[in-house]
């Protein structure tokens, strides 16, 4: 990874942080649950994304070097609230989509702000369970 991509990363990770923080607690935040990887615990981030029938989908901006897909990598079993509703799901990494095409069909705030901030987009597919 290139020093100026690591720089954007630590930057946005610190005031992403912060951020995450006040998001969790908004009711209708859409967030992913994962289980971390090394603790066993619950971890849930705020995120963008849409569901599509049985599938929610996300782009997430740092790909593999974000924690939630760290966590989904060890475990893909996660859980996504959406609109204050909790649901269970498988999640799925794709590298082999397209994750500009995708964001275009996500919604346009989040979006903006992933394609503006991100480098090394993953597109991540949730198949929901219920």
């Amino acid at each position: 990874m290139s020093d100026r991509v690591d720089a954007r990363y630590r930057a946005v990770r610190a005031f992403q942080r912060r951020l995450n923080a006040v998001m969790r607690r908004l009711p209708t935040q859409t967030l992913l649950e994962t289980t971390g990887r090394s603790s066993g615990l619950p971890r849930r981030t705020p995120l963008g994304g849409r569901r599509v029938g049985d599938s929610f989908w996300l782009v997430s901006e740092f790909g593999e070097r974000s924690q939630y897909v760290r966590n989904i990598k060890a475990d893909p079993r996660v859980r996504v609230r959406i609109r204050g509703r909790w649901h269970t799901g498988t999640a799925h990494l794709l590298p082999d989509d397209d994750p500009i095409a995708r964001l275009r069909t996500l919604p346009r705030f989040n979006s903006a702000g992933v394609r503006t901030f991100g480098a090394q987009l993953l597109t991540v597919r949730v198949d929901l369970t219920d």
